[in-house]
């Protein structure tokens, strides 16, 4: 078969390894038992799923402990599904490459960048976002007064990342000197370079925190 009859059968989709097919594929391959962990019914075949990969599919995310049911593109990155579904528009997208750690948000209690995260693979599991940290009664989350009170920010658009993985650098077990603290949260960046105030604002939040889980 001539190259000019594989291009048509390309386009046309008659190969089963077109790129279209190999996006649902890997899609459909972390969204599937996910939606079933979800209490919705997963898809038994890649037959079962709309034959086109654009096609929305209904998940539920439970984010700061409330749960949203949404019709969601599968390729749709949870920070979308959080900044354009959900108006929470805290975590921002700085690279949207994972380079520069704006986007963090915790899963289950641990760090990930949300512009690399399908949201359909975090279906079921809690996801926090910058929004979820204060009490109900407005007080803020140890980490957040901590930056206020150290001045940890100047434009502000990496803080709420810097928070929610400085949050997560405490639970870890890395906050124990400045230079674990600089080397766990060497992933976000701040252009504004606010570093010495960020590990000061770590160090003090680092106290408070471990009192109140008894550590």
């Amino acid at each position: 078969m001539s190259r000019a009859h594989d291009v048509a059968d390309a386009r046309a989709g008659a190969s089963p390894f077109s790129r279209r097919y190999f996006l649902t594929l890997t899609a459909s391959s972390a969204v599937a038992p996910l939606v079933a962990r979800s209490g919705d019914a997963a898809p038994a075949s890649l037959q079962e799923l709309p034959a086109d990969v654009r096609a929305p599919a209904n998940l539920t995310l439970t984010i700061n402990g409330t749960d949203q049911r949404l019709a969601l593109d599968l390729r749709t990155t949870l920070l979308d599904a959080a900044r354009e579904h959900l108006g929470l528009t805290g975590a921002k997208k700085g690279c949207d490459h994972g380079q520069c750690g704006a986007c963090t948000m915790l899963v289950d209690g641990r760090r990930v960048l949300s512009c690399l995260t399908l949201a359909a693979s975090v279906a079921g599991r809690a996801v926090t976002t910058i929004e979820g940290l204060a009490k109900a009664d407005g007080v803020l989350h140890p980490m957040q007064q901590a930056f206020i009170d150290h001045d940890a920010f100047q434009c502000g658009y990496c803080t709420p990342g810097q928070i929610m993985s400085a949050i997560a650098c405490v639970h870890e077990g890395h906050a124990a000197s400045d230079a674990a603290i600089r080397e766990y949260m060497s992933g976000n960046l701040c252009r504004c370079a606010a570093y010495p105030n960020i590990v000061a604002a770590i160090k003090q939040a680092r106290t408070t925190m471990r009192t109140a889980l008894g550590d």
